[in-house]
């Protein structure tokens, strides 16, 4: 599921990736794939886009490109992600990647906030402006002010309910309000805003709604009402699958895999709390120092083709960056799109988040 899919997948294991016309190793922390001839495309992104134990867009996505360009896709997923190449372009160490699938606002100010650092006196990507394709990506998802960045998917949080909860007497609530009062004590969990993508997103969720200066005392107000605070993702919803809550924050798209699992829908329902989702927009954005400048500038078109961003969509079960991908009419039908669409900006979040993520874990935690 988008970025916070990563949380499931942890250590240096080996995973297997079926490919046609054979099956590949992939390691994390290394490089997968092998070039067959033509240029060399190496790609850099997070584990479980190429490898994720339930479906990922990894595979189909270097078979769908070899079969278009006379070129070989190599991906790269290193542990840290993209903090291995934010500290060898400080260090003035090359490194081989040409692109990075995976970004979004949080990750970009991480790498502008270290502009200036040891031989990192510029910037770690460059412009994607003339990106073909780029005008096609839809209005209010764009995260980038100085157009590195090109959007090619958009998840949104909200809360997943159990509706079989108390006999089938549970409601989950339907405003934030409501989820702070006692007849909903104990009913939610939640991830660590510090250490899970899923939990920044509701923590910031609830500064839009709260404001910077009242979205910890709502927090108090969910910690005496008895929410339950995981470290990742996966931890809160294996919580929940085992029934440990009726109701946990996770993505809108989570029918989707509920239905393709053949799983009872009444346990997997959205809510949008006041009506509202979080987005999480992910992007990819070429490398400075890329070697294949065209080519790399290439694959980011490619990835906004219309069959190719529904073939993301499905397999990383998020939505589309353009609006006329071809999904199914069950796609459509499973994959809940709030009726208002929440995020901050880069430049909302530029030197503030941070210091959110701080106060929450000051205040949670220690507090």
């Amino acid at each position: 599921m988008g970025t916070g899919a990563a949380a499931m997948l942890a250590g240096c294991q080996t995973q297997r990736v079926e490919e046609s016309g054979g099956t590949e190793t992939a390691t994390q922390g290394t490089t997968t794939g092998t070039a067959a001839g033509g240029e060399t495309l190496v790609v850099a992104t997070y584990s479980s886009f190429v490898d994720a134990p339930s479906t990922s867009p990894g595979a189909w996505l270097k078979e769908q490109f070899e079969s278009e360009f006379d070129a070989t896709l190599v991906y790269q997923t290193p542990d840290s992600e993209i903090n291995y190449y934010l500290e060898r372009a400080i260090a003035g160490v090359d490194f081989e990647a040409d692109a990075y699938v995976g970004l979004d606002t949080e990750k970009l100010l991480r790498v502008d906030g270290r502009r200036g650092e040891g031989e990192y006196t510029d910037r770690l990507f460059r412009s994607a402006a003339g990106v073909s394709g780029r005008e096609t990506v839809k209005s209010g998802i764009e995260f980038d002010p100085e157009d590195r960045a090109v959007p090619f998917s958009t998840g949104y949080i909200s809360l997943v309910w159990d509706a079989t909860a108390d006999d089938g007497a549970f409601t989950a609530p339907a405003t934030f309000e409501e989820l702070a009062q006692p007849e909903t004590a104990g009913r939610l969990l939640a991830q660590n805003p510090a250490s899970s993508t899923t939990g920044k997103a509701f923590m910031l969720h609830t500064v839009d709604q709260f404001g910077a200066d009242g979205f910890l005392d709502y927090w108090d107000r969910l910690r005496e009402n008895g929410v339950t605070v995981l470290g990742e993702w996966s931890d809160s919803y294996s919580a929940y699958s085992n029934g440990e809550a009726p109701m946990v924050v996770s993505y809108s798209t989570d029918q989707v895999f509920a239905n393709r699992a053949d799983q009872n829908l009444d346990r997997h329902q959205i809510r949008f709390l006041n009506d509202q989702a979080y987005a999480n927009p992910e992007g990819a954005a070429l490398f400075r120092e890329t070697d294949t400048p065209a080519l790399a500038e290439g694959f980011l078109s490619f990835l906004l083709e219309p069959e190719i961003q529904a073939g993301i969509a499905r397999r990383n079960v998020t939505f589309p960056a353009i609006p006329d991908a071809p999904l199914s009419e069950t796609y459509d039908e499973y994959a809940k799109e709030p009726p208002e669409p929440v995020t901050f900006s880069y430049q909302e979040l530029e030197g503030r988040v941070g210091g959110w993520t701080d106060e929450w874990t000051r205040r949670f935690t220690e507090g």
